[in-house]
């Protein structure tokens, strides 16, 4: 049996439909033994594909493993709008599509870039303390404020019968796709929904890198554990590292601020995030640069 308080890292899963990304954490969390878990981006449970799931202190990096940048295959199906802004919600109004493909590849093309975005109503966003899904569920909509979102890149719009296209989509954090296609039905004049979604990156994690919950189950079953888990030092690869001396391991052993003094690293600046690495080679945490010190955000130890 693997010593759960070695298990520190994050799994690559691929979440199947069906599953909500809270079923994917309790199954995770119950083949490791319990162990803490959680993951780093909800998907629906309709939609598939990558789902990082933290493990042991690693859950403490949920917010730093949170991308930035993720990346959908969707599906648009026109001349349909729902409560919940995909296929599986009631349906609001049905209308006829007028547009050709031309217009409705220039229609998707055109949200390329920042655009303002209302996200839906069937969200965990809070309103005063309350998830919006909640609110809706008991027939309540409420005016959502628009959110800054950037679509860095649309490409592979390929049309699949009369009105349903598919398409890839390149995005920035908080991009709902479900919203994206409703904004694309309503430029068009005939409504839209999301029909299929799968999440192929996140981040660093790929969907080809994902494992599924059976296979993920038999690997742990087997021993192999170490074939899936990412350990800390590959989560956090693209964070810059720097080396603390070891008159300051009492500092980084108590979360204290380090000053600059006791940092091998000559070359950071006020501002910077970085993951502080000991003299026994481990990452005790991530650091901002603040003055003459370098301040725990958040501690691995």
């Amino acid at each position: 049996m693997t010593d759960n308080n070695s298990i520190i890292g994050v799994i690559n899963i691929y979440k199947e439909k069906g599953f909500t990304s809270h079923d994917v954490v309790s199954i995770v969390r119950k083949a490791l033994g319990k162990i803490k878990t959680g993951h780093t981006g909800t998907l629906d449970p309709y939609a598939e594909g990558v789902l990082p799931v933290c493990v042991g202190k690693a859950t403490k990096l949920a917010d730093h493993i949170g991308a930035d940048i993720k990346e959908y295959r969707a599906e648009i199906t026109l001349g349909i709008t729902t409560y919940t802004e995909d296929i599986w919600g009631e349906v609001r109004e049905e209308r006829d599509v007028c547009s050709n493909e031309e217009e409705v590849k220039n229609a998707i093309m055109s949200f390329k870039g920042e655009y303002s975005q209302t996200p839906p109503m069937y969200s965990a966003i809070k309103i005063n303390g309350k998830k919006l899904y909640e609110l809706a569920r008991e027939g309540v909509e409420v005016e959502r404020k628009k959110r800054l979102i950037n679509i860095y890149e649309i490409s592979g719009i390929k049309r699949l019968d009369k009105n349903r296209y598919a398409f890839t989509v390149l995005c920035s954090k908080g991009t709902y796709i479900r919203s994206l296609c409703r904004d694309i039905g309503e430029k068009l004049g005939c409504g839209a929904c999301m029909s299929a979604l799968t999440r192929t990156r996140s981040g660093n994690f790929y969907i080809k890198d994902s494992v599924k919950i059976d296979d993920f189950k038999n690997i742990v079953q087997e021993g192999r554990l170490s074939e899936v888990l990412l350990g800390i030092e590959r989560v956090l690869e693209n964070y810059k590292k720097v080396h603390i001396s070891p008159k300051a391991d009492k500092f980084a052993a108590n979360g204290n601020k380090i000053s600059l003094s006791y940092i091998a690293e000559k070359d950071i600046k006020e501002g910077d995030i970085v993951a502080a690495v000991d003299a026994k080679k481990r990452i005790v945490g991530i650091y901002s640069v603040t003055g003459e010190f370098i301040k725990p955000v958040t501690m691995l130890i």
